[in-house]
Protein backbone atom coordinates (compact mmCIF):
# COMPACT_ATOMS: atom_id res chain seq x y z
CA UNK A 1 0.00 0.00 0.00
CA UNK A 2 2.51 2.34 0.94
CA UNK A 3 4.81 1.48 -2.20
CA UNK A 4 1.69 2.57 -4.23
CA UNK A 5 1.70 5.63 -2.80
CA UNK A 6 4.76 6.57 -3.40
CA UNK A 7 4.41 5.20 -6.79
CA UNK A 8 1.39 8.02 -6.97
CA UNK A 9 2.93 10.41 -5.15
CA UNK A 10 6.26 11.18 -7.10
CA UNK A 11 4.51 12.18 -10.70
CA UNK A 12 2.00 14.33 -8.76
CA UNK A 13 4.60 15.91 -6.43
CA UNK A 14 6.64 16.49 -10.28
CA UNK A 15 3.62 17.82 -12.06
CA UNK A 16 2.89 20.67 -9.33
CA UNK A 17 6.80 21.36 -9.08
CA UNK A 18 6.19 22.03 -13.12
CA UNK A 19 3.43 24.24 -12.48
CA UNK A 20 5.13 26.61 -9.66
CA UNK A 21 8.17 26.74 -12.10
CA UNK A 22 6.32 27.60 -15.32
CA UNK A 23 3.99 30.06 -13.22
CA UNK A 24 7.77 31.09 -11.82
CA UNK A 25 8.80 31.99 -15.48
CA UNK A 26 5.64 33.82 -16.14
CA UNK A 27 6.49 36.00 -13.77
CA UNK A 28 9.85 36.18 -14.64
CA UNK A 29 8.85 37.16 -17.97
CA UNK A 30 6.40 40.22 -16.96
CA UNK A 31 8.79 41.69 -14.34
CA UNK A 32 11.73 41.35 -17.24
CA UNK A 33 9.67 42.64 -19.93
CA UNK A 34 10.06 46.28 -18.81
CA UNK A 35 13.62 45.77 -18.15
CA UNK A 36 16.31 48.19 -20.44
CA UNK A 37 17.44 47.26 -22.87
CA UNK A 38 15.00 45.35 -24.79
CA UNK A 39 15.87 43.22 -27.26
CA UNK A 40 13.65 44.78 -30.23
CA UNK A 41 16.12 43.12 -32.89
CA UNK A 42 15.29 39.79 -31.44
CA UNK A 43 11.77 40.66 -30.96
CA UNK A 44 11.13 41.57 -34.39
CA UNK A 45 12.93 38.65 -35.86
CA UNK A 46 11.44 36.28 -33.54
CA UNK A 47 7.76 37.64 -34.28
CA UNK A 48 8.34 37.48 -38.29
CA UNK A 49 9.66 33.71 -37.73
CA UNK A 50 6.32 33.08 -35.79
CA UNK A 51 4.15 35.09 -38.09
CA UNK A 52 5.79 33.18 -41.51
CA UNK A 53 5.12 29.70 -39.75
CA UNK A 54 1.40 30.49 -38.68
CA UNK A 55 -0.21 32.70 -41.05
CA UNK A 56 -0.84 30.14 -43.75
CA UNK A 57 -1.81 27.12 -41.87
CA UNK A 58 -4.38 29.75 -39.78
CA UNK A 59 -5.76 30.89 -43.02
CA UNK A 60 -6.27 27.42 -43.90
CA UNK A 61 -7.55 26.43 -40.74
CA UNK A 62 -9.90 29.09 -40.66
CA UNK A 63 -11.87 28.50 -43.58
CA UNK A 64 -13.25 24.84 -42.57
CA UNK A 65 -13.83 26.16 -39.00
CA UNK A 66 -15.92 29.09 -40.45
CA UNK A 67 -17.64 26.40 -42.98
CA UNK A 68 -18.16 23.50 -40.00
CA UNK A 69 -20.06 26.33 -37.66
CA UNK A 70 -21.97 28.26 -40.42
CA UNK A 71 -23.11 25.25 -41.68
CA UNK A 72 -23.83 23.79 -38.29
CA UNK A 73 -25.87 26.93 -36.89
CA UNK A 74 -27.56 27.55 -40.24
CA UNK A 75 -29.28 23.91 -39.85
CA UNK A 76 -30.19 24.44 -36.00
CA UNK A 77 -31.40 27.97 -36.41
CA UNK A 78 -33.72 26.48 -40.19
CA UNK A 79 -35.22 23.89 -37.58
CA UNK A 80 -36.00 26.83 -35.09
CA UNK A 81 -37.41 29.02 -37.84
CA UNK A 82 -35.11 31.96 -37.09
CA UNK A 83 -33.38 31.77 -40.29
CA UNK A 84 -32.64 35.55 -40.25
CA UNK A 85 -30.14 35.35 -37.19
CA UNK A 86 -28.09 32.31 -39.10
CA UNK A 87 -25.41 35.36 -39.61
CA UNK A 88 -25.28 36.93 -36.17
CA UNK A 89 -24.93 33.01 -34.23
CA UNK A 90 -22.42 32.30 -37.25
CA UNK A 91 -20.78 35.41 -36.40
CA UNK A 92 -21.04 34.99 -32.39
CA UNK A 93 -19.08 31.38 -32.37
CA UNK A 94 -16.42 32.18 -34.77
CA UNK A 95 -15.39 35.63 -33.11
CA UNK A 96 -15.59 34.48 -29.55
CA UNK A 97 -14.38 30.65 -29.98
CA UNK A 98 -13.56 29.14 -33.18
CA UNK A 99 -11.19 32.62 -33.97
CA UNK A 100 -9.15 31.92 -30.33
CA UNK A 101 -9.05 28.56 -30.30
CA UNK A 102 -7.38 27.86 -34.29
CA UNK A 103 -5.15 30.94 -33.04
CA UNK A 104 -4.06 28.93 -29.86
CA UNK A 105 -3.99 25.68 -31.94
CA UNK A 106 -1.25 26.91 -34.67
CA UNK A 107 0.49 29.02 -32.64
CA UNK A 108 1.12 25.95 -29.78
CA UNK A 109 1.51 23.67 -32.49
CA UNK A 110 3.73 25.54 -35.22
CA UNK A 111 5.31 28.52 -32.86
CA UNK A 112 5.67 26.91 -29.57
CA UNK A 113 7.37 23.93 -31.07
CA UNK A 114 9.85 26.02 -32.72
CA UNK A 115 10.44 27.79 -29.62
CA UNK A 116 10.90 24.83 -27.66
CA UNK A 117 12.98 23.03 -30.22
CA UNK A 118 14.96 26.28 -30.67
CA UNK A 119 15.65 26.69 -27.18
CA UNK A 120 16.17 22.74 -26.10
CA UNK A 121 18.75 22.84 -28.82
CA UNK A 122 20.58 26.18 -27.07
CA UNK A 123 20.45 24.44 -23.83
CA UNK A 124 22.17 21.13 -24.31
CA UNK A 125 25.03 22.74 -26.65
CA UNK A 126 25.39 24.94 -23.38
CA UNK A 127 25.02 28.10 -25.10
CA UNK A 128 22.47 29.22 -22.26
CA UNK A 129 25.07 28.39 -19.75
CA UNK A 130 27.43 30.28 -21.69
CA UNK A 131 25.31 33.31 -21.30
CA UNK A 132 24.67 33.02 -17.53
CA UNK A 133 28.77 33.34 -17.42
CA UNK A 134 29.29 36.16 -19.25
CA UNK A 135 26.81 37.74 -16.87
CA UNK A 136 24.01 38.03 -19.58
CA UNK A 137 20.48 36.71 -18.51
CA UNK A 138 18.62 34.44 -20.94
CA UNK A 139 15.19 35.44 -19.62
CA UNK A 140 15.74 38.73 -20.98
CA UNK A 141 17.64 38.13 -23.76
CA UNK A 142 15.69 35.22 -25.60
CA UNK A 143 12.76 34.41 -23.17
CA UNK A 144 10.89 37.56 -22.97
CA UNK A 145 10.99 38.39 -26.86
CA UNK A 146 9.92 35.03 -27.96
CA UNK A 147 6.76 35.12 -25.72
CA UNK A 148 6.27 38.84 -26.58
CA UNK A 149 6.09 37.78 -29.72
CA UNK A 150 4.09 35.01 -29.94
CA UNK A 151 1.59 36.81 -28.03
CA UNK A 152 1.64 39.85 -30.70
CA UNK A 153 0.98 37.31 -33.36
CA UNK A 154 -1.70 35.68 -31.82
CA UNK A 155 -3.53 38.81 -31.76
CA UNK A 156 -2.95 39.46 -34.88
CA UNK A 157 -3.81 35.91 -36.66
CA UNK A 158 -6.94 36.10 -34.50
CA UNK A 159 -8.00 39.07 -36.21
CA UNK A 160 -7.38 37.02 -39.35
CA UNK A 161 -8.76 34.32 -38.44
CA UNK A 162 -12.22 35.89 -37.61
CA UNK A 163 -12.34 37.50 -41.10
CA UNK A 164 -11.59 34.16 -43.40
CA UNK A 165 -13.85 32.49 -40.90
CA UNK A 166 -16.98 34.67 -41.16
CA UNK A 167 -16.08 34.94 -45.12
CA UNK A 168 -16.12 31.23 -44.98
CA UNK A 169 -19.60 30.55 -43.27
CA UNK A 170 -21.06 33.49 -45.49
CA UNK A 171 -19.70 31.76 -48.54
CA UNK A 172 -21.49 27.81 -47.39
CA UNK A 173 -24.19 29.08 -45.76
CA UNK A 174 -25.70 31.63 -48.76
CA UNK A 175 -24.41 29.38 -51.45
CA UNK A 176 -24.88 25.69 -49.78
CA UNK A 177 -27.88 26.84 -47.69
CA UNK A 178 -29.52 28.87 -50.15
CA UNK A 179 -29.52 31.86 -47.30
CA UNK A 180 -29.96 35.53 -48.39
CA UNK A 181 -27.04 37.67 -48.49
CA UNK A 182 -28.50 41.07 -46.78
CA UNK A 183 -30.47 38.62 -43.77
CA UNK A 184 -27.02 37.22 -43.02
CA UNK A 185 -24.96 40.44 -43.16
CA UNK A 186 -27.79 42.59 -41.49
CA UNK A 187 -28.09 40.18 -38.96
CA UNK A 188 -24.62 40.86 -37.57
CA UNK A 189 -26.24 43.95 -35.39
CA UNK A 190 -29.17 41.73 -34.06
CA UNK A 191 -26.89 39.42 -31.64
CA UNK A 192 -23.11 40.57 -31.60
CA UNK A 193 -21.85 43.43 -29.84
CA UNK A 194 -18.49 44.97 -29.70
CA UNK A 195 -17.15 43.12 -26.53
CA UNK A 196 -17.44 40.25 -28.05
CA UNK A 197 -14.65 41.66 -30.61
CA UNK A 198 -12.76 42.22 -27.48
CA UNK A 199 -13.09 38.86 -25.74
CA UNK A 200 -11.67 37.26 -28.51
CA UNK A 201 -8.91 39.42 -28.75
CA UNK A 202 -8.23 38.75 -24.98
CA UNK A 203 -8.25 35.31 -25.38
CA UNK A 204 -5.23 35.32 -28.02
CA UNK A 205 -3.43 37.61 -25.64
CA UNK A 206 -3.60 35.10 -23.21
CA UNK A 207 -3.74 32.29 -25.34
CA UNK A 208 0.09 33.63 -26.66
CA UNK A 209 0.90 34.62 -23.54
CA UNK A 210 0.58 30.90 -22.07
CA UNK A 211 1.86 28.95 -25.19
CA UNK A 212 4.99 31.07 -24.87
CA UNK A 213 6.00 30.72 -21.55
CA UNK A 214 5.40 26.89 -21.84
CA UNK A 215 7.37 26.33 -24.92
CA UNK A 216 10.06 28.38 -23.37
CA UNK A 217 10.02 26.82 -20.10
CA UNK A 218 10.12 23.31 -21.74
CA UNK A 219 13.22 24.52 -24.15
CA UNK A 220 14.87 25.41 -21.25
CA UNK A 221 14.86 22.96 -19.16
CA UNK A 222 15.13 20.05 -21.40
CA UNK A 223 16.36 16.14 -20.10
CA UNK A 224 18.80 13.31 -21.98
CA UNK A 225 20.19 15.05 -24.95
CA UNK A 226 18.69 15.60 -28.22
CA UNK A 227 15.74 12.77 -27.37
CA UNK A 228 14.98 14.93 -24.64
CA UNK A 229 14.44 17.99 -27.22
CA UNK A 230 12.24 16.15 -29.13
CA UNK A 231 10.56 14.75 -26.10
CA UNK A 232 10.35 18.54 -24.51
CA UNK A 233 8.91 19.63 -27.44
CA UNK A 234 6.31 17.36 -27.82
CA UNK A 235 5.33 17.87 -23.84
CA UNK A 236 5.20 21.49 -24.54
CA UNK A 237 2.90 21.34 -27.19
CA UNK A 238 0.84 18.65 -25.51
CA UNK A 239 0.29 21.08 -22.35
CA UNK A 240 -0.21 24.16 -24.03
CA UNK A 241 -2.93 22.22 -25.41
CA UNK A 242 -5.06 21.32 -22.23
CA UNK A 243 -4.09 24.46 -20.40
CA UNK A 244 -5.23 26.40 -23.27
CA UNK A 245 -8.75 24.60 -23.62
CA UNK A 246 -9.22 25.00 -19.57
CA UNK A 247 -8.46 28.58 -19.43
CA UNK A 248 -10.90 29.01 -22.78
CA UNK A 249 -13.38 27.26 -20.33
CA UNK A 250 -12.67 29.74 -17.51
CA UNK A 251 -12.31 33.04 -19.74
CA UNK A 252 -16.13 32.12 -21.48
CA UNK A 253 -17.79 31.41 -18.20
CA UNK A 254 -16.28 35.12 -17.20
CA UNK A 255 -17.46 36.82 -19.91
CA UNK A 256 -21.04 35.09 -19.66
CA UNK A 257 -21.51 36.11 -16.48
CA UNK A 258 -19.70 39.88 -16.68
CA UNK A 259 -21.14 41.03 -19.87
CA UNK A 260 -24.91 40.74 -20.79
CA UNK A 261 -26.19 39.24 -24.46
CA UNK A 262 -27.63 42.07 -26.83
CA UNK A 263 -30.83 42.56 -26.25
CA UNK A 264 -31.55 40.79 -22.77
Amino acid sequence: MNSSLARLRTPLESGFGQVGNIFALFVDVLRKTFRRPFEWREFIEQSWFIASVSILPSALVAIPFGAVVALQTGSLIKQLGAESFTGATSVLATVQQAAPIVTALIIAGAAGSAVAADLGSRTIREEIDALEVLGVDPVRKLVVPRVLGMTVVALLLNGLVSVVGIAGGYFFNVLLQGGTPGAYLASFSALAQLPDLWIGEFKALVFGLIAGVIASYKGLHPKGGPKGVGEAVNQSVVITFLVLFFVNLILTLVYLQVVPSKGA
